[in-house]
């Protein structure tokens, strides 16, 4: 074995793991084994730093670091490995799914979307199972292969578990409190959605409105929440100057407040950045 030569705040920064979180997998999952210097502090490998890396992409992809490092014991040479029975398991999950739902049976589709959870990470099916799925009955609505009330059963259905999802994360009052609104003529809330998860999931107290938001409410949201953040989603390209005109109007109305726009037509950046 090589010799180890990295500490555990150098690991940190290679593999953006964090040190807490490096010795909570040790401890639990004897991942690693790493050697220690006279001190008593942790050294790493250039190979351990290789699998934590791949640790680290395994648990991006959907996978919990208990199957990550069950796979990693069991292939010799997992590093080069591809799980795609995870990803078999993960299209057809989101498949049934799919098709219970476009034939109105609840009761089916809460089933599969336990299973789901109970093998994947919860942001992972949040995110890229259940969000997925909503941008798909879009798709397929625009393309007229679903109909209206499919459609809305679906996605009605799919919100309702994200939400719920989403109330399981306990905020942190220390963090900043966000309102988070589509801008005018967003079709759809998909982006605002993402936005909400991983905001909360972080610890922010996020007040998500949606859709068609006339701005006097959003005024009155404001001054009843009072947010240190104010997020606009705006995902259609031709949508794009109407939010920039109205956060910058926000900033404006409300000095104090930090104004932000996100979502697939922009990247994120404070509403007046764009007319400099």
């Amino acid at each position: 074995m090589s010799e180890g030569k990295y500490n555990i705040k150098a690991v940190s920064a290679l593999t953006g793991i964090q040190p807490g979180t490096l010795r909570a997998w040790e401890r639990r999952y004897e991942i690693l084994e790493p050697v220690r210097n006279q001190a008593g502090h942790r050294l790493y490998t250039e190979e351990q730093i290789r699998k934590l890396k791949w640790l680290s992409k395994k648990v991006q992809q959907g996978m919990t670091i208990s199957q990550a490092a069950t796979l990693l014991g069991q292939q010799k040479d997992v590093l080069n490995a591809f799980p795609d029975q995870l990803l078999n398991q993960r299209d057809a999950l989101s498949e049934k799914l799919l098709q219970a739902l476009l034939q109105f049976n609840e009761a089916k589709a809460q089933e599969i979307m336990n299973q789901a959870f109970a093998f994947f990470t919860t942001d992972f099916v949040s995110l890229h199972i259940l969000g997925d799925l909503l941008f798909k009955l879009e798709e397929m609505w625009e393309r007229g292969t679903v109909s209206a009330a499919q459609k809305h059963f679906s996605s009605s259905a799919v919100k309702t578990k994200i939400n719920m999802v989403m109330q399981s994360f306990r905020p942190n009052r220390m963090l900043p409190k966000v309102v988070a609104v589509c801008g005018p003529g967003e079709p759809h809330d998909f982006d605002l959605l993402r936005f909400a998860f991983i905001s909360r999931q972080l610890g922010h107290e996020v007040v998500c409105i949606g859709q068609e938001v006339e701005e006097d409410d959003l005024v009155s949201v404001i001054e009843t929440v009072n947010p240190q953040f104010l997020f606009f989603s705006c995902a259609m390209n031709e949508n794009k100057k109407l939010s920039l005109k109205l956060a910058k109007k926000f900033e404006k109305a409300f000095p104090d407040l930090k104004v932000r726009i996100g979502g697939a037509a922009m990247t994120d950046h404070f509403s007046g950045e764009e007319s400099r």
